[in-house]
């Protein structure tokens, strides 16, 4: 499986490589007021991803903000909750199969999309 997801890791970046070599022409791009910016084509394109990149993580940045204070005041979750308590005693094959009702099973916050 490693040797897989390496194969599949060099196949992608020979790819990449073979569209950078093949875009080596100028490009311009034209802003406002009569400024201009010529530069090989792959780099217009790793600019241009460049900047989606950034403009989404600011986008995202507000919620992040959001979902961190909430959580912080909340103060510690259930799964810590659990995990600083005794592990249960064994249970023995002669024992019942326990019954699981919902008010058992730990509180799952569901965040929208």
């Amino acid at each position: 499986m490693k040797y897989l997801l390496w194969l599949l890791k060099a196949a992608i970046f020979f790819t990449l490589f073979a569209f950078a070599l093949n875009n080596q022409h100028d490009a311009t791009v034209y802003f406002f007021f009569g400024t201009h910016w010529r530069a090989p084509l792959v780099l217009v394109v790793l600019a241009a991803f460049a900047g989606g990149l950034v403009v989404g993580a600011l986008g995202m940045l507000p919620g992040w903000w959001k979902h961190r204070a909430a959580a912080a005041a909340q103060g510690p979750s259930a799964n810590e909750a659990l995990s600083t308590t005794t592990a249960p005693t064994a249970v023995t094959a002669q024992a019942a199969a326990p019954s699981i009702s919902a008010t058992d099973l730990p509180a799952v916050r569901q965040h929208g999309l």
